[in-house]
């Protein structure tokens, strides 16, 4: 595509050839940059060609001369760094599902840390922004009281994480479960607060197997209605 990309610090990996089909949009935690999502970048790509797998830096340098990267929000006051850092975050995610030409259930965001943390309530804030959520090593701000419609939330986390301890994504996830959420929490032992391969191992499973509740139920009415209408094409069939 000749047109420029609508994000100034992106690493994007591309199809070797043909039409982008999906899109990952992948978010690095403080202090750091695009390049700490390479091992995701590159396993996501492998593993969906014709993918266009996009690494994006924060918009923000650290208040720091001391450490060089970047951050999403100022976590001095999380909930009100957050709230004003979502309104770009969210157009940035819909400039490059334009740029790309792809309807929303076909993008993915994927986040670390405190990128995991506004991909997770970018989709609480915002309907129709992705069709998924792979949050690894976060937790949202708060206990959730909604579920976002059609959005599949895949936790990953490590069982030695102090930075976000694992209890804040387990009772996320039982409260998510509770709202009918489509949602995984997938809480692995010997792992810290990192982008661990074992990590991106079970994202990349949970992209593959993973159904969501809704496909369930809307198939479980479907064949409800298919054995209705059987039955009552059986019932004719006995009058006439």
């Amino acid at each position: 595509m000749s047109k420029a990309y609508p994000h100034p610090h992106a690493q994007p990996l591309l199809p070797d050839a043909g039409k982008v089909e999906l899109l990952f949009l992948l978010f690095h935690g403080a202090g750091a940059d695009c390049s700490q999502m390479q091992p995701l970048a590159e396993a996501l790509a492998a593993a969906y060609p014709q993918a266009a797998v996009v690494s994006l830096d924060a918009p923000t340098p650290l208040p720091s001369e001391a450490v060089r990267g970047y951050q999403w929000f100022d976590e001095a006051d999380p909930v009100a760094g957050v709230a004003a850092a979502l309104p770009e975050f969210i157009a940035t995610v819909r400039a490059w599902m334009d740029y790309f030409e792809l309807p929303w259930p076909r993008v993915a965001l994927a986040g670390f840390s405190q990128g995991g943390l506004m991909a997770l309530e970018a989709v609480q804030a915002q309907e129709q922004l992705a069709g998924r959520v792979l949050s690894f090593g976060a937790a949202p701000l708060a206990r959730p009281v909604m579920a976002p419609e059609a959005v599949s939330l895949h936790l990953l986390h490590g069982l030695l994480d102090e930075e976000v301890p694992s209890r804040h994504v387990v009772d996320a996830a039982r409260a998510w479960v509770d709202l009918e959420a489509d949602v995984t929490a997938d809480v692995l032992p010997g792992i810290g607060h990192e982008l661990h391969p074992r990590l991106i191992e079970r994202a990349l499973h949970q992209l593959r197997s993973f159904i969501p509740a809704r496909l369930w139920r809307e198939a479980v009415l479907t064949a409800a209605e298919m054995e209705k209408a059987d039955a009552d094409v059986l019932r004719r069939g006995k009058h006439h």
